[in-house]
């Protein structure tokens, strides 16, 4: 009884951040593309993928309690892919070269929506590849016995970091709801929102709910059971194979992380080279199946739920493996995967809030291993973490292309 109750923790813990994988690529793609194939659909086969890459990653791969979810090292690559904004240059009164957006349906958008959905598909069938022979070389492992602390302590802090700009926009819809999910579980705070919807009260922010959750309408439509199949073959293109490079490397990178992180939150040894080799190797099969399903992401070790098991001192397979087998069964019915459409945004806020905080909190753990009062371990420490965020803000800023 006990792992099964974990086993629902993991599951809630990874629908949300299901949802908010899809939250944050779905409004990129017009309406055609969110009918063929349905919203809903797109969860179900993502959701069905990493069932299966959970159940081989806990048997077969690494045999560390890992949940599998399309991480956000594929978020950004796919949504170069799919996106349908017009990006031209133009110049201001300064003479520099500026980026003009334009949104649909102003802009005139040559590529098929559709096509461009095969694409990301595509992408991530290659980073599948890449990431199996990444671990059949040994690579990961090879990377793993490498990384001492001045290495994992900045990185596992970043990894925590990143995601402070989704955690503040989705808790933006509602910060009571946010701050009560800190102190309440997951179903009681589902509930009083429901509750709370069905008094008419206003309490989500209408520009997040309506631009966000246009899509959520067609998941009520979707079929009860359908058996997760793509319809059409992944597209390979060049652009495509850059992007599922770009993709392999930035999850491998994330894995090894995950993967010295799960170990150091349930305080067991660092993972030996074999094991994270094996488990780089299943994650890359889960992405091979991710992307021959049609998903727009593959499956990588899940920072969020490592640390859920963390916080409950959870290390048992069992409830990872039980939760494996309910992503299977909720794969296979679109319209009950389509309910996790309408958990509410501050929850995926608060979610994200309660889970990376802990993965900060680990880097920060790493320092007790190393000098931190050496001059070159506090410029190296303090050089990456700000160039970490500094980079991705400037260029989250200038969307042109970069001109030299």
């Amino acid at each position: 009884m006990l792992s099964c109750c974990l086993a629902l923790q993991h599951l809630a813990v990874q629908a949300s951040l299901l949802c908010i994988f899809h939250l944050l690529l779905l409004p990129a793609l017009s309406e055609e593309q969110l009918h063929i194939p349905a919203a809903s659909v797109l969860l179900a086969r993502s959701l069905f993928a990493c069932g299966i890459s959970t159940w081989l990653q806990t048997t077969l791969g690494s045999r560390l309690p890992l949940v599998q979810i399309p991480s956000f090292e594929y978020l950004v690559p796919a949504l170069v892919l799919s996106s349908h904004l017009s990006l031209g240059v133009s110049e201001d009164r300064n003479g520099m070269a500026v980026a003009t957006v334009c949104p649909e349906p102003h802009c005139t958008i040559t590529e098929s929506r559709a096509t461009s959905l095969q694409e990301v598909s595509g992408a991530v069938l290659i980073s599948g590849l890449v990431q199996l022979a990444l671990g059949a070389l040994g690579v990961c492992g090879w990377a793993v016995q490498r990384c001492g602390p001045m290495v994992l302590a900045p990185s596992l802090s970043i990894i925590g970091l990143s995601a402070y700009k989704e955690a503040a926009f989705f808790c933006s819809a509602n910060w009571g709801v946010a701050l009560l999910y800190v102190l309440l579980p997951f179903a009681i705070v589902c509930i009083i929102c429901s509750i709370v919807h069905h008094f008419h009260v206003s309490w989500d922010l209408s520009d997040l709910a309506t631009a966000q959750l246009s899509w959520v309408n067609s998941t009520l439509r979707a079929p009860w059971l359908q058996l997760p199949y793509a319809g059409e073959w992944p597209l390979l293109t060049p652009r495509a194979l850059a992007v599922g490079i770009a993709m392999a490397f930035g999850c491998s990178i994330n894995s090894v992380g995950c993967y010295v992180l799960c170990g150091r939150l349930l305080r067991a040894p660092q993972p030996p080279s074999h094991t994270c080799n094996r488990g780089l190797c299943i994650e890359g099969l889960g992405s091979l199946l991710a992307g021959l399903l049609g998903s727009a992401g593959g499956t990588a070790a899940s920072i969020a739920n490592a640390c859920a098991g963390g916080l409950t001192q959870d290390g048992s397979r069992l409830s990872v493996q039980l939760n494996a087998l309910a992503c299977v069964m909720l794969g296979m019915s679109p319209r009950l995967v389509g309910l996790l459409a309408h958990i509410p945004l501050a929850v995926h806020g608060a979610v994200l809030c309660v889970t990376y905080a802990v993965a900060v909190g680990t880097g920060i753990s790493y320092f007790q291993y190393a000098d931190i009062d050496s001059g070159r371990n506090i410029f190296i420490v303090g050089f990456t973490m700000f160039m970490a965020l500094l980079v991705p803000r400037w260029l989250s800023v200038a969307p042109a292309r970069l001109v030299t």
